[in-house]
C-alpha cells in the first residue's frame, strides 16, 4: 500500500534484484522502475548498490553503473574481491549489506516508506528498526523462483511485500540474448 503524499526512498540490492529478476525470466528497466515510483509516492532518493571489479579492462557492470549515475539514481559501489575457491574456481565477492543499512537508517527520518529490492534475510533486524522509527517499509523480492529469492523472516517483517513477479509487465523488459557470465556478477557472501 502505498499513499501519493509519502516521502519515498529506494534501496535496490543490485546482485539481489539481478538474480532475483534473472530468476523469473525477465531484465529491470530501471527508467521504468524509477517511474513507477515517482508516481507511487514523491520519491526522493533511489540508491542502487553494487561491487564490481575495477582491474578489470571491462566489467559488465559498467554501463549499467554509469546509466544510472546519470539517470536519477544515488550510486554506491566498491571494489569487489576476486579469490579461488577450494575447486580452484575463480570467485567473485562484493556484499553492500552494510552500506545499504547505514544509508537507510540515516535517511528513515526524513522519509514515511522505505522501499527494499532485497530478499537478503540479513535485512530482517534492519526493517524491524526503521518500523520501530515510525517508517513503513515494503520488500520487493520473489516467492516464485525455485528456490524462492526472499528469506520467510524478512517477507514476515515488512509491511509489504511485493512479489517481483507481479511487476514484471510493469518495469520488466525481456532477457538479453547473451547474460553476463555467473561469475561476472559478485555474489553476496
Amino acid at each position: 500500500m502505498f499513499y501519493k503524499d509519502e516521502r519515498l526512498a529506494l534501496f535496490i540490492d543490485g546482485s539481489n534484484l539481478y538474480t532475483a529478476a534473472k530468476a523469473l525470466g525477465f531484465d529491470i528497466d530501471y527508467k521504468l522502475l524509477r517511474k513507477e515510483f515517482m508516481r507511487r509516492g514523491k520519491l526522493l532518493r533511489a540508491f542502487y548498490y553494487t561491487a564490481f571489479l575495477e582491474n578489470d579492462e571491462y566489467s559488465p557492470i559498467r554501463p549499467l553503473v554509469d546509466w544510472l549515475n546519470y539517470n536519477g539514481f544515488t550510486m554506491v559501489t566498491k571494489p569487489a574481491k576476486e579469490y579461488t575457491d577450494s575447486m580452484g574456481r575463480r570467485k567473485i565477492k562484493g556484499n553492500m549489506d552494510i552500506e545499504l543499512a547505514v544509508d537507510a537508517m540515516e535517511l528513515a527520518p526524513h522519509v514515511d516508506h522505505i522501499v527494499i529490492f532485497s530478499g537478503d534475510g540479513d535485512f530482517r533486524p534492519l526493517v524491524e528498526s526503521i518500523q520501530r522509527q515510525g517508517v513503513r517499509v515494503s520488500v520487493v523480492s520473489t516467492i516464485r523462483s525455485h528456490p524462492p529469492m526472499i528469506s520467510d523472516d524478512l517477507r514476515r517483517q515488512a509491511d509489504n511485500f511485493i512479489e517481483l513477479d507481479e511487476l514484471k509487465d510493469v518495469l520488466g523488459r525481456p532477457q538479453r540474448e547473451f547474460p553476463e557470465k555467473p561469475e561476472d556478477v559478485p555474489s553476496e557472501q
